[in-house]
């Protein structure tokens, strides 16, 4: 089933500092973690609402709301990113530590296609490559 919306759901110390742009921009290119993304894809964005990233079932019960109200959308079409702030290791802290509970919580309000990543920066990505880094698989 093809993706008709994504969710990038952002760490929200991150954000405290950081505005999303290289994410949102990542997508608008149809970039990285976002390659392949139809043209016609809807796209949100959220924190997580702070450690533990129990807010994340409050914001994705209102957003399924709406969702079931103002489109066809089904949740299987749905692709909801992680961001990278929180999925990665980078300069400013290590992954997520809440992120497998925050996957349990998505996995509870009935979506499934659960992407780790959003944007990655070549300089990020090169400190992974010379073990700077710790990697993740998904």
């Amino acid at each position: 089933m093809a993706v008709k919306y994504v969710i990038i759901i952002q760490c929200d110390i991150a954000h405290r500092r950081c505005s999303g742009f290289a994410c949102t921009k990542s997508f608008y290119n149809k970039e990285g973690a976002f390659e392949g993304c139809g043209e016609d894809v809807q796209y949100i964005s959220f924190t997580c609402g702070g450690c533990c990233g129990k807010g994340v079932a409050a914001k994705l019960e209102h957003f399924s709301r709406h969702l079931k109200k103002h489109t066809t959308v089904t949740k299987e079409e749905i692709a909801i990113h992680l961001s990278s702030c929180m999925a990665t290791d980078n300069y400013h802290y290590d992954r997520c530590p809440h992120i497998d509970y925050i996957k349990g919580i998505i996995s509870k309000k009935g979506y499934s296609n659960v992407v780790e990543g959003s944007y990655i920066s070549k300089g990020a990505e090169k400190k992974r490559e010379e073990g700077k880094y710790h990697s993740y698989n998904a």
